[in-house]
């Protein structure tokens, strides 16, 4: 229940909103604005016109054809739905243009809220290079690498042999595993820096790369902030994203195993007096590695919600896109969240994706049968329905599995149950792929890292040979 303060600050402000994406963020989205009572406005290619985020919005306009680039990319078509439906903001998600600051500009400029950080942070945290260079004015910990973009494969060299091997070449615009590629010696790096540029340049227009040094084995850990406008920066605790594939992340929870609240504290006060400091607002994501040594790591900031924001939310009891909502229309903190920050049990997240479980092959298609699970402690973050279909354009998630036990035994074991329960037919989906992790010795005992699905996957194979 949202106290009359903060209703106040949206309903003066926020009578009606535009999702700018698709899909179960959308749905999402809609699902918070109906709970604060501000009418939405879906928008949707030619390929999402059944989709769920097109029924339950109180409005809906077609943008264009299938394809990204002419329908949900299209900032003129997204623009002109916003002006066309009279919405007072616009609502990004993750994603598509949730941290383009030429969309967030455009927005302002025709008068309309958009919902995240202003322009300029965005600009700034979002080329990785900048940003690493702020967190380390702050004194934010960040890995040894270039000072700047590197201008050749020459310079890089220079670079590498000075960090010491191994190395990791990155995108300076890039993200989700693009343009990047680990250099172990001098005689792969020509060869690699040449395949991560052409990969940016490909993924983003952009391919300037700049180095870090490469961690073996570490944790993938990220900071939830939520910051008003009036310098208030609160930190909503870690999550464990060291599951990943190809650097796409498939399992998350929180809290880490190897957290310490000490550590959390620490970490939490440096983000959030830094954050401040540069003006940041809305919500974010402060993504670490963390050595065998629990030391962390700076490598980049997320200037949106994300895909596991839920695995927060389970064990904080904060909303975080009311929170975004209530932000972007002028609420202070404290009438946000109405007291500190407390958190409970342990959450898990699933991402069930249209996919091969084994060959990580796409499936698009039609959906059959569609049962999710339900019981204490569980929630589906989804746009599927039965007879729905997975268009052949888009991510392949198809839906987010979030539990929460009192403790991350009962998470697991939860979790276990809901997947086992959790029927999806028409597609293959990695339901088998989550199950097997669950039950796998080593991640129950908390003995994962970045490399732990490559590990896993081999041993799987080798076993069933």
């Amino acid at each position: 229940m949202v106290e009359e303060a903060g209703l106040d600050a949206i309903t003066k402000m926020f009578k009606k909103i535009l999702i700018a994406n698709r899909g179960e963020i959308a749905l999402r989205i809609i699902c918070a604005c109906k709970e604060l009572g501000i009418k939405t406005v879906a928008i949707y290619s030619e390929a999402d016109r059944n989709s769920l985020p097109v029924r339950f919005a109180d409005e809906a306009i077609c943008i264009g054809p299938p394809q990204l680039a002419l329908s949900y990319l299209n900032i003129p078509a997204v623009i002109s739905a916003a002006e066309i439906a009279n919405v007072d903001a616009v609502h990004p998600g993750y994603g598509l243009l949730a941290e383009n600051a030429n969309f967030a500009e455009v927005c302002e400029t025709c008068g309309i809220k958009f919902i995240g950080p202003p322009p300029e942070i965005t600009r700034l945290m979002g080329e990785k290079e900048k940003a690493r260079a702020a967190m380390k004015k702050a004194g934010v910990p960040i890995l040894p690498g270039s000072d700047g973009i590197l201008g050749s494969d020459l310079e890089a060299l220079e670079w590498a042999r000075q960090i010491g091997y191994p190395v990791i070449i990155k995108a300076s615009a890039g993200g989700g595993g693009k343009g990047m590629r680990i250099v172990r010696s001098d005689q792969e790096l020509p060869a690699l820096f040449l395949q991560a540029s052409s990969e940016a340049a490909a993924a983003f227009g952009n391919g300037d790369l700049y180095m870090e040094k490469y961690v073996d084995r570490p944790r993938h850990i990220e900071f939830q902030i939520l910051a008003d406008s009036y310098g208030k920066v609160v930190s909503l605790g870690e999550r464990e994203c060291s599951i990943q594939r190809r650097h796409q992340k498939l399992l998350e929870e929180s809290p880490s195993t190897q957290m310490t609240p000490e550590l959390r504290q620490e970490i939490g006060d440096v983000l959030c007096k830094t954050l401040s400091e540069i003006g940041y607002v809305n919500a974010g994501t402060i993504e670490f590695l963390m050595d065998q040594d629990r030391r962390m790591y700076f490598i980049e900031m997320n200037t949106r919600i994300q895909v596991e924001h839920p695995v927060t939310e389970m064990v904080t009891d904060v909303d975080l896109v009311k929170a975004q909502i209530m932000i972007a229309a002028g609420a202070r903190m404290e009438d946000v969240l109405h007291g500190p920050i407390v958190h409970r049990g342990h959450a898990i997240e699933c991402r069930i994706n249209a996919e091969h479980p084994e060959k990580f092959t796409p499936s698009a298609g039609k959906i059959t049968a569609f049962h999710p699970p339900g019981g204490t402690g569980v929630r589906i973050d989804t746009a599927a329905y039965a007879e729905g279909t997975i268009p052949p354009y888009y991510d392949s998630l198809v839906a987010k599995l979030v539990v929460r036990g009192k403790d991350r035994e009962e998470a697991i074991s939860r979790m276990g149950r809901a997947l086992e329960m959790f029927i999806v037919e028409g597609i293959y989906t990695t339901i088998p792929l989550h199950r097997r992790i669950l039950a796998d010795p080593e991640f129950r005992e908390g003995k994962i890292d970045t490399g732990y699905i490559e590990r896993f996957l081999a041993k799987t194979k080798d076993g069933a040979k």
